[in-house]
């Protein structure tokens, strides 16, 4: 199982970036699929879930309004749609099936 992160960059608050999870070697639509996040010096979050059977999500607090997670069952992708973004979203995100982890990618956010 791999999954392959991208998306991440330098953006400014306010702005908005849309991040990708491609997995491979994993066909279980059943299992959620998550997203993570750290920041400098905390410990990882969860940023949100979804499963792909029914296409339902929840978020944390910090996330609702501004995130949407989603996926293409097609095309083996996870997706973390990010608007209005601010300082303290500022970290590497990850993306995560059961025990799989991502590599993670950065994303920081200028104020």
């Amino acid at each position: 199982v791999q999954l392959v992160e991208s998306g991440g960059g330098l953006v400014q608050a306010g702005g908005s970036l849309r991040l990708s999870c491609v997995v491979s070697g994993f066909t279980d639509n059943f299992s959620p699929m998550k997203w993570y996040r750290q920041a400098p010096g905390k410990e990882r979050a969860w940023v949100a879930s979804i499963l792909t059977s029914s296409g339902s999500s929840v978020y944390a607090d910090f996330a609702k309004g501004r995130f949407t997670i989603s996926a293409d069952t097609a095309k083996n992708t996870m997706y973390l749609q990010m608007n209005n973004l601010r300082y303290e979203d500022t970290a590497v995100y990850y993306c995560r099936i059961l025990k799989y982890w991502g590599q993670g990618t950065q994303v920081t956010v200028s104020s």
